[in-house]
């Protein structure tokens, strides 16, 4: 699937087919697009746990659940729990200092092995390290990268993908999740059982609500031609039918048995 089309098909999926399983090909596409995200100092940010959903215990997957998090838990049939590492900083010049024998960091803009030692490390990362604020900030931002690869290559791979908050704590207790691992978010995946545009995008604000130009007040102008290019390369789609999804929706509570 192309690029843009990637983009504008994502959706917040949460009428999963509990009974159709994922392919764990899939899953390891999904971990390799997280893999391959950008990351500061070539660090591993980035921690994950893959669980299928036959693995947790019913009394589990109910703890887990938060007050915006519900019965999509039960209909996914995997659920991808994403932490940040806060010992980020560990190995950092070691992985520094092979950036710059292979170029990736060039000596044109001041790298060497006492760069990274008496600038990078000392005066950088380290100092990063041991603010707590700015740790979290900072492995929060790396993960945020990876994560939203992950999801785009689970769209490109025909499935069907959802963040939710869960219940940290018992997913530290259940899943024996290290002290130094800060919990991000969770990415339930399966096939849709509602329609995989699940009823069209959702609103957005136009760009210059949320975006400028050279200095705070000067907003972004739209160029009408690149938004008419974008809806024709599937980046930008119909929005939301309400009328039509709440039909959808009586349908999905109807064939599990959901309130309305």
């Amino acid at each position: 699937m192309e690029f843009k089309q990637v983009v504008g098909d994502r959706r917040t999926i949460r009428f999963f087919e509990p009974k159709e399983p994922v392919e764990p090909e899939k899953i390891q596409v999904m971990l390799e697009a997280a893999n391959r995200a950008s990351r500061a100092v070539n660090a591993d940010f980035i921690k994950a746990i893959v669980c299928y959903r036959d693995e947790l215990s019913d009394d589990v997957r109910e703890q887990l659940k938060t007050p915006t998090t519900t019965v999509q838990l039960d209909l996914a049939p995997v659920a991808i729990f994403w932490y940040g590492d806060l010992t980020f900083a560990e190995g950092a010049q070691d992985r520094l200092k092979e950036l710059t024998d292979l170029g990736a960091l060039p000596v044109t803009h001041g790298w060497s092995h006492a760069y990274v030692d008496e600038v990078a490390y000392a005066q950088v990362v380290e100092p990063l390290s041991k603010d707590t604020t700015a740790s979290i900030w900072a492995v929060s931002v790396e993960c945020g990268l990876a994560i939203a690869q992950a999801m785009l290559a689970g769209v490109d791979e025909g499935l069907g993908v959802g963040l939710h908050a869960f219940n940290s704590a018992v997913a530290k207790e259940a899943l024996g999740v290290p002290d130094t691992w800060l919990p991000m978010w969770m990415l339930l995946v399966g096939y849709p059982a509602e329609d995989r545009l699940a009823g069209g995008q959702r609103p957005r604000r136009p760009l210059s609500e949320s975006y400028h130009r050279g200095r705070y007040g000067t907003r972004w102008e739209e160029i009408p031609e690149v938004t008419e290019r974008l809806k024709k390369e599937g980046m930008i789609q119909e929005p939301m039918d309400a009328e039509a999804r709440a039909r959808e929706v009586q349908a999905l509570a109807e064939r599990f048995g959901l309130p309305l």
